[in-house]
């Protein structure tokens, strides 16, 4: 684990500056995010710890388009997401941004190769990566025919990186990919994602609790009332 990012590394996947989301008026106001300010660069995978209501799932949706900060800016791949309308907004995470989530997510019918393919159908264009590529780079295409039921819980987290990405994401999400996880099976997710995040350059920011894994990724912030910082 290294406290910098690389040097090589000039462009920006993604950007928060001076952000803040809060909820409610008055004396019923909660600040969610307070004055955020992070960048992450293609290739680099971001770990924030911190605990329970700190403001990390907050972070991740603001990050993904998902809520609307109550100012600041939030730029990805040179796209400022405050400006877009609804339609566009939902557009540019179709095409720029993957999701990972804790539970996978998966659709219970769908073989693992399927729920690949129906991310192609979605966005109506081939993959860079083939699926059935992404299904061997994340150990999975042995079971590319099963469905979520007759996979391990590290199986459809694996899956699950794959699927996030089909569409060549600039800037992957993930959220507590671990939980739930033995200690050797967190292990082996993180080194999945952070392998994929180096291969395909995706700009990735992680939220965890599991301390553990905190040693693949590139950098470790924690977050504390809203408020980023170093680890």
């Amino acid at each position: 684990m290294t406290t910098t990012a690389p040097s090589t590394r000039t462009r920006t996947g993604l950007k928060l500056t001076d952000v803040t989301l809060t909820f409610g008026d008055g004396d019923d106001q909660v600040t969610a995010l307070d004055h955020v300010d992070l960048t992450v660069v293609p290739g680099e995978l971001i770990a924030i710890v911190g605990p329970s209501g700190a403001g990390k799932s907050s972070l991740l949706a603001v990050a993904g388009g998902l809520a609307r900060p109550t100012s600041g800016s939030v730029v990805v791949v040179d796209t400022d997401l405050i400006g877009l309308s609804s339609r566009a907004l939902a557009a540019f995470r179709r095409d720029h941004l993957g999701f990972v989530f804790q539970s996978g997510n998966l659709v219970p019918a769908l073989t693992a190769l399927d729920q690949l393919r129906l991310v192609e159908k979605i966005t109506g264009r081939r993959a860079t990566t083939p699926p059935e590529e992404l299904l061997r780079a994340v150990g999975m295409d042995q079971h590319a025919g099963r469905r979520p039921g007759r996979l391990s819980g590290g199986e459809r987290q694996r899956v699950g990186i794959a699927r996030a990405l089909v569409a060549s994401p600039s800037v992957l999400l993930v959220d507590e990919p671990t939980a739930a996880l033995d200690r050797r099976r967190s292990h082996e997710i993180v080194e999945v994602l952070a392998f994929q995040t180096h291969e395909f350059s995706v700009a990735t920011v992680m939220v965890t609790h599991d301390h553990d894994v905190l040693e693949h990724c590139d950098r470790v912030l924690e977050m504390i009332d809203g408020r980023l910082r170093p680890l």
